[in-house]
This record gives C-alpha cells, sequence and structure tokens, in this order.
C-alpha cells in the first residue's frame, strides 16, 4: 500500500462526493448495525495497514491536548506541566491545547513515538472507527480519509453494501 500522504489525500479528495453517500447510507442504519459494520471493518483494515509505515496522522494532524494527557505527558517527561506546555503546545483558534509544530514532537525518525505509553486520548482513540457511535462522527470519519489509508480502506469496503 502507497503511505505518501499527497497521495491519500489526492485519492480521498477525489472519492470525497461517493464516500459523502455511503455515510448517509450508515447514518440511516440503527446505531448498533453501523457500530458493528464499521468496527469490524477496522478490525480487517488494520490487519493489512501497519501504522508504523504510515504516520500520515502524526506529521500531519494536531491532536487536542486534554489537562489529563499534559499531565501523563510532562511526567513521563520528568517536567511539570507549565514547562510542557511552554515548550511543546500552543493554543489554536479553538482555544485548546495543540502541537507547537508538526509533524510531532515525539514521533522519530523510524515512525515510533517516543511517548506512545502516554501519548494524548486523541492518538490513542484516532481514527475513530473502532468506536461506538460511529454515526455521530461520519464527518469527521470522512475527513479523516484524507489522512488515514485505514479509513480510506473502510469507506472503500463500504462501497460494497
Amino acid at each position: 500500500m502507497d503511505y505518501h500522504p499527497d497521495k491519500i489525500y489526492a485519492k480521498a479528495i477525489s472519492k470525497k462526493p461517493d464516500f459523502k453517500l455511503i455515510a448517509d447510507k450508515v447514518k440511516n442504519m440503527n446505531s448498533k448495525q453501523a457500530d458493528q459494520l464499521i468496527n469490524g471493518l477496522h478490525e480487517k483494515a488494520f490487519e493489512k495497514i501497519k501504522c508504523l509505515e504510515c504516520a500520515n496522522c502524526c506529521k500531519s494532524l494536531g491532536p487536542r491536548l486534554i489537562r489529563s494527557d499534559i499531565e501523563r505527558i510532562s511526567s513521563q517527561l520528568k517536567m511539570g506541566a507549565s514547562e510542557f506546555i511552554n515548550n511543546y503546545l500552543v493554543v489554536d483558534e479553538d482555544n485548546d491545547y495543540v502541537f507547537k509544530t508538526m509533524p510531532c514532537p515525539f514521533l522519530l525518525p523510524d515512525n515510533y513515538c517516543q511517548i506512545y505509553n502516554v501519548r494524548p486520548r486523541a492518538c490513542r482513540e484516532y481514527p475513530h472507527t473502532d468506536q461506538k457511535n460511529i454515526r455521530s462522527i461520519l464527518s469527521l470519519t470522512i475527513k479523516n480519509t484524507e489522512t488515514c489509508p485505514a479509513v480510506f480502506d473502510i469507506f472503500t469496503h463500504l462501497a460494497s453494501f
């Protein structure tokens, strides 16, 4: 699989109208049925797609960090929360803490995460396709097809349902 961010983005943009139609069909399913379908496709996608070969999310998306993330990470790094905030974070237009720079400052050259065991909740939950009540986040999920080859794969498979 080609994990180049520009290629994934271009493919997702070209399929966006189709993906929106698919999302509309999923919205018309009952919640449990939609969750089972997408959660099952999530499992299948991640059997063949390896995050460490990609890391597009870590290279291009700035996760929102909540207070518990900041405390957990700063503790792991043996620094105070205010020092961590000053060194690594900014407040974005939504008044959320995000990393000052992208790619993520904790992404290592081999695509491993330096803080994996204490990574932000947003990183742990990404790309959100294994969560319950998937119907409520379908617009976010479509947006994630632009970054994550697994989500693109999920939507490609949904086209056959």
